[in-house]
């Protein structure tokens, strides 16, 4: 091979390895002539203009935009078009989206960080600029998106899980017990979940999530559709346990959200100071009464069809159509007593359905408007984020088209209130990504 293909070929393998460079925020972004869906309103605004400066709303006026205001600005002519909050998902597992368990469990955490990082583009582009995440080694991933190396949404880490043995997040083998005396499993070694048995092994293991920088945490209440171990039924930590976990988090300023199915999980977390609930489906009429008395979130999934559990062992299927099952039931004791309740996917192990996410939203119009579902989606979840305290990691609001809000928006080519569709289809109909001030993607016509 002469020296002159070689060079060509170096040069074009450099090409292609070359990084993207990174977003640079502009110091104005004008939207000029957009109708507003504040997050909360049930109709849009009057044509209106909105100024950006940095990554926060300063502005929205009907009145035409001072020109100071306008020099050596971006100016983005919204033409009519529906100018949104960013989108926001409240049960995501960042990690755990593309690769299947047995990849996970078999791959290095620097692959499978890889992986993420793609995904978590690919989540940005579809419009969610924020996610909670509700377990997984996610710090290092959102380390990189915050220092603008890889576009992603906004991520609030929980880290690992943290479980009990036999619960919901013990991937462990049974060839693998009785567990040696200061060993641990594979998923725990990847930082995906981890166990403790006794009030003091809680208190060791939320202090280590929230000393690498977890905004919340999250323990198992009770089983779950995905662990080989853990039936539906069954509660797992006591309420000792579980209060050991809201003490410790109480003391660094933020709160424990469980994953908890039947009235009995859900039911000794609230007793035990718990503040968020995630899932839910399988309560009854008096638990979803206690919750709404006691001002408890619901983090709950509209789970309509088997998903991701398809490709799981028929007995984990089973488990799944109980699941959904009893979504019906319990959208209708949110409505029925005005639980507080956001709205997430819980998406796992399946690109195409990730692929897919905004259906989750548009899923929710079986019991919502659709201003109703885009709120849940964007202001009530941002209620939610705030719960985080003095561990929020974006302190502001989010979820809001708002002055002093953080400028985290969307511009929709239609109008999501009158076809939540819209949101299905992100590659088309949503023209403009902002997060943070920053425009990460720009289709609108010129």
């Amino acid at each position: 091979m002469r020296i002159a293909e070689c060079a060509t070929i170096i040069v074009a393998t450099c090409t292609f390895l070359t990084p993207a460079k990174p977003q640079e925020r502009i110091a104005v972004t004008v939207f000029e002539n957009v109708r507003i869906f504040d997050g909360k309103s049930q109709t849009l605004s009057v044509p209106s203009n909105v100024v950006i400066r940095g990554n926060i709303i300063e502005r929205i006026a009907t009145a035409p935009i001072p020109t100071d205001r306008r020099v050596d600005a971006r100016v983005i002519q919204g033409g009519g078009r529906v100018l949104m909050p960013g989108l926001s998902d409240m049960h995501w597992h960042a990690m755990m989206v593309r690769p299947t368990p047995a990849q996970m469990l078999s791959s290095d955490l620097g692959y499978t960080t890889l992986l993420a990082s793609a995904e978590a583009t690919a989540t940005l582009m579809r419009g969610f600029t924020t996610v909670r995440d509700m377990g997984g080694p996610t710090f290092s991933l959102k380390r990189a998106i915050d220092e603008g190396l890889v576009p992603g949404p906004r991520i609030y880490p929980s880290g690992a899980v943290i479980t009990v043995t036999g619960g919901h997040g013990d991937f462990r083998e049974l060839w693998e017990l009785p567990q040696s005396q200061g060993g641990t499993s594979r998923v725990e070694q990847l930082g995906g979940s981890i166990i403790a048995d006794d009030p003091d092994e809680v208190r060791k293991r939320v202090r280590e999530q929230l000393m690498q920088g977890a905004s919340q945490v999250k323990l198992t209440a009770g089983g779950g559709v995905a662990s080989p171990f853990s039936p539906l039924d069954v509660t797992t930590f006591s309420e000792a346990d579980l209060r050991a976990a809201v003490e410790t988090a109480t003391d660094w300023g933020t709160y424990v959200a469980t994953h908890a199915y039947t009235p009995s999980a859900i039911r000794r977390s609230i007793a035990a100071g718990v503040k968020v609930i995630e899932h839910g489906h399988l309560m009854d009429e008096p638990t979803a009464r206690l919750i709404a008395e006691k001002k408890i979130w619901l983090s709950t999934q509209p789970f309509v069809d088997l998903g991701g559990a398809a490709m799981l062992p028929p007995a984990q299927q089973a488990q799944m159509r109980q699941v959904v099952a009893g979504t019906d039931t319990v959208y209708g004791f949110v409505k029925k007593f005005g639980i507080k309740t956001a709205f997430g996917t819980d998406i796992l192990f399946s690109k195409p359905l990730a692929e897919h996410q905004g259906q989750g939203i548009v899923d929710l119009t079986r019991w919502f408007t659709p201003a109703e579902a885009l709120t849940m989606a964007t202001s009530t979840n941002g209620e939610l984020l705030a719960l985080s305290g003095a561990r929020n990691p974006y302190p502001g609001r989010i979820g809001v088209v708002e002055e002093g809000a953080l400028a985290d928006l969307l511009l929709v080519d239609g109008n999501p209130l009158e076809d939540i569709r819209l949101i299905e289809d992100p590659a088309n109909k949503l023209v403009v990504i902002m997060k943070d001030g920053i425009i990460y993607k720009d289709t609108n016509p010129k």
